[in-house]
């Protein structure tokens, strides 16, 4: 998870912006609009709704884009769309074991396009059940690292349920079980730390450790599963070197 969120922070920078902005809003709206369906459009009362508002707006997603996402999803609006979740699971090169998060209104069209990005890239689908037992559903919160510290961080979190905090250079991964998610994120806000994110997710258990060729494959078929409308999430249980790392980041 630490060596996908340092691809993801690379990524995100080295990335033509404004090509990948369009799906990234789309994504983040999807979301906003699920969460307005299942626990109603008053963010004070749904903290789903809340923490997805919040993503999209660090995200510089423009507001009117996420007050008619909170409507159509509420009913407030017309226009919205009935998006079933669905994950699939499957492995990478190298046997890194992957968990794919969809949202999607067309089931049969995700599992092709899904199958197909999996296929294409060096990974196979997996039977339901063989990959997912890797993963813990954790709730994991992202501080970036630009005016605190660990201790900082720490201190902020400790008696709010945070089970570890994890330096990742850029950033801090506040994890905790996910009913302590809202107690997290309440606790760094009322310490006057800011957050890049809330969500729930999924860390693994065991790790693959990959060299820079196998780092190279599991990345590409990540970027090629992410690039797909219907996936919100990937996870998966590799790890990667710092050294190899950049040596992956410099030739992406």
């Amino acid at each position: 998870m630490s060596g996908h969120s340092k691809w993801a922070t690379t990524k995100h920078k080295k990335a033509g912006i404004d090509a990948k902005r369009g799906k990234l809003f789309a994504k983040l709206i999807k979301n906003i609009e699920v969460a307005a369906r299942t626990g109603g459009g008053d963010p004070a009362g749904n903290p789903t709704l809340y923490d997805a508002i919040q993503k999209a707006k660090k995200s510089s997603v423009p507001n009117d884009n996420i007050d008619r996402a909170v409507k159509r999803g509420s009913g407030a609006e017309a226009g919205g769309v009935d998006y079933q979740g669905i994950t699939y699971e499957g492995y990478a090169a190298g046997g890194v074991a992957v968990l794919i998060e969809c949202l999607t209104d067309n089931k049969n069209r995700s599992a092709m396009e899904v199958r197909t990005a999996m296929t294409r890239n060096g990974g196979s689908m997996a039977d339901p059940g063989s990959v997912s037992y890797l993963f813990s559903r954790k709730g994991v919160v992202v501080v970036p690292a630009a005016g605190n510290t660990e201790d900082d961080v720490l201190m902020a979190v400790l008696d709010a349920g945070a089970e570890e905090v994890r330096d990742l250079g850029d950033t801090f991964e506040v994890v905790c079980e996910p009913t302590d998610l809202v107690a997290v994120r309440t606790a760094l806000q009322d310490a006057g730390i800011d957050y890049d994110s809330a969500d729930m997710g999924f860390l693994p258990s065991v790790q693959v450790e990959l060299d820079e060729e196998g780092a190279a494959k599991v990345f590409r078929l990540i970027d090629a599963l992410e690039d797909l409308d219907d996936v919100q999430n990937v996870y998966a249980n590799y790890d990667v070197p710092d050294d190899v790392m950049e040596k992956v980041a410099a030739d992406a």
